[in-house]
């Protein structure tokens, strides 16, 4: 594996101009055998299939060309396949190729649900459990950061289950990776999992411009979004809508964290924080630190696994 670095951010476009060269043009049902479709989304859908002529069963990862530029598909494609040698990433079988109307490349076939699917609303799923993704997602994402890249898009639907008890799980779908230091111009919309650093770039609705300057992607990013998916995991609910001043959750926990010595007695934490032990709390201060620059590194995680995080522990498997 080629470390990439802040200094040898070429390596990524290198892939993605050799990839392009000898992207081949081929036609699905001609090569490969369709068993079911397994997953759909904006960029497209993921197909269980087999090749025709080896039988190999494979995800393959289907995106429209009229919603995909060749750009963002070669992107895609060649930071998944860079970072695949991680245990705790997706693997890429490192086929990719064109067809008249789509764009495609086949990834290893996991077929275990994501990991959204299995947290009970307003329960969430056992701390034990909770605590196995977590350190497995923070070993995925200190790999993806320690290559100059930042994913962008952690969030539960994006960490895919081998199993059903949570003890083995991968982190997917870099369709929104980035290497480190690029700027966005401005986002569509906000999500929970967004910092608020980058809630200042969202257009939204009725919206025609951002006037914020360009964003730098950092890693504190994938931190922010790291600690919204242990409190959902931990919870079975968001802890807020999005990180702006209209959402009053955000602004009660926001005032909570601005505190020069935050108080951890019960009244003094924010209503929906307060199953959480003092030292999840502190954690939690160190991932939603309102300063990027301040925010702690996603590996921080480790720090913490050996100690409660609710008051009064989920029943276990």
């Amino acid at each position: 594996m080629i470390e990439l670095g802040l200094t040898d951010g070429s390596l990524i476009d290198e892939l993605m101009e050799l990839t392009a060269q000898s992207l081949s043009c081929l036609e699905i049902q001609e090569h490969f055998n369709i068993i079911e479709e397994i997953g759909k989304g904006k960029y497209g859908k993921v197909l269980f299939v087999t090749h025709r002529f080896r039988g190999t069963p494979m995800a393959l990862k289907v995106m429209p060309k009229v919603s995909t530029k060749l750009q963002g598909f070669l992107r895609e494609y060649c930071i998944s396949l860079h970072l695949s040698c991680h245990p705790c990433i997706v693997g890429i079988i490192g086929i990719a190729f064109q067809s008249e109307e789509h764009y495609c490349f086949a990834q290893e076939l996991i077929n275990g649900k994501d990991l959204f699917a299995v947290i009970q609303p307003k329960v969430g799923i056992p701390e034990t459990s909770v605590k196995r993704c977590v350190l497995q997602i923070a070993s995925a994402l200190e790999f993806v950061h320690s290559q100059g890249l930042v994913h962008r898009d952690v969030k539960p639907e994006n960490i895919l289950l081998l199993d059903h008890h949570c003890y083995q799980v991968k982190l997917a779908d870099f369709g929104l990776a980035q290497k480190r230091g690029s700027l966005i111009q401005f986002v569509t919309g906000t999500l929970p999992y967004m910092a608020p650093e980058l809630c200042t770039v969202a257009l939204l609705e009725g919206q025609k411009e951002v006037t914020a300057p360009p964003l730098s992607v950092e890693p504190s990013l994938d931190t922010w979004a790291f600690g919204v998916v242990i409190f959902c995991l931990l919870t079975g609910y968001f802890p807020w809508e999005h990180c702006m001043d209209s959402d009053d959750f955000y602004i009660e926990f926001a005032d909570w964290c601005r505190k020069e010595e935050r108080s951890y007695a019960e009244q003094d934490i924010p209503a929906l924080w307060r199953r959480f032990s003092t030292d999840a709390m502190e954690m939690f201060g160190k991932f939603f630190d309102l300063d990027a620059e301040k925010r702690c590194l996603v590996g921080e995680v480790k720090v913490y696994s050996g100690k409660s995080w609710l008051k009064m522990l989920h029943s276990d498997e």
